[in-house]
């Protein structure tokens, strides 16, 4: 069953002109069909103004479409009557956690969405007590948030969402501004809740290292899709990916250079593992 669907989506943004006499529009969005089944694990890659943040915000109608249609399990994110129910299946995780968190303690600021929500005292607690230990920070939430590494706040803003009990996640570029320890993090814990808690998954990041782990992978470039598969299917057509202007994983970048050099390397090697195994292979063959 499909929980996010697109037909021929299109968004444009409107602009005053810089004499303010006139309107600019630039299209953002160009013709999207997209579909994505509950509990999958989607990642939409993409440069800068590719398109992919823009049709991240349609998924909870923070925008709507200038012309076709979205779906959220079931409801057009066009209709407002639909809104408070829309926001309550999609929750969203941003660039910047700082931007997110708004509480002085860990814990209540994870309280914060299910109280406006109107959710009973007893129940909130157990929303908190569950979204802490689903990204491993109980042991942080009587601690407060500006004391927090940038990998534990992101975790923490994701507890945040996860507390208002969402069916699907949406991270826009949710490791852009972490370390890389923080970015393990991060991705170690967005893996785990698709995984366990089932949750449908949205990530949005023009970092190709992050998406290896993913069910299928979305390649957006001028507002439309260009590519789409598995993450070993995306990552075997190099040439391509760099004709978009994005670079593979090192790993990938490594095993298509002994692949040019004649190595009978097989196409889409995603981890190091995987070319261990695969130089381990030919060399047995020596």
């Amino acid at each position: 069953m499909s929980i996010i669907k697109s037909t021929r989506l299109v968004y444009d943004y409107v602009r005053l002109s810089e004499d303010e006499k006139s309107e600019e529009i630039s299209r953002a969005i160009n013709g999207v069909d997209i579909e994505v089944l509950d509990g999958e694990f989607i990642a939409i890659l993409g440069h800068n103004g590719s398109g992919k943040s823009t049709f991240a915000k349609h998924i909870n109608a923070l925008l709507t479409p200038t012309e076709g249609t979205l779906w959220l399990d079931g409801m057009d994110t066009q209709d407002r009557e639909f809104l408070w129910q829309i926001r309550q299946t999609a929750g969203m995780v941003f660039q910047n956690p700082d931007n997110q968190i708004i509480g002085t303690v860990v814990e209540e600021d994870v309280g914060f969405g299910p109280e406006n929500m109107g959710i009973e005292t007893g129940e909130i607690w157990n929303r908190v007590n569950d979204a802490l230990e689903a990204v491993d920070m109980n042991a942080f939430r009587k601690k407060s948030p500006n004391k927090l590494s940038g990998g534990q706040k992101q975790r923490v803003a994701i507890a945040g969402v996860l507390a208002m009990k969402p069916k699907c996640i949406v991270l826009d570029e949710p490791t852009a501004m972490l370390d890389p320890l923080g970015r393990k993090e991060v991705l170690q814990t967005v893996r785990e809740l698709n995984r366990r808690e089932k949750v449908t998954v949205i990530y949005i990041t023009h970092n190709m290292e992050e998406v290896i782990h993913a069910d299928r992978v979305i390649v957006m470039d001028g507002g439309q899709i260009r590519m789409q598969g598995t993450p070993g299917e995306i990552f075997s057509k190099v040439t391509e990916l760099k004709s978009l202007g994005l670079e593979v994983p090192a790993v990938t970048e490594l095993a298509y250079c002994l692949k040019e050099k004649g190595l009978q390397i097989r196409e889409g090697i995603l981890t190091i593992d995987e070319l261990v195994d695969e130089v381990c292979r030919l060399s047995s063959k020596i």
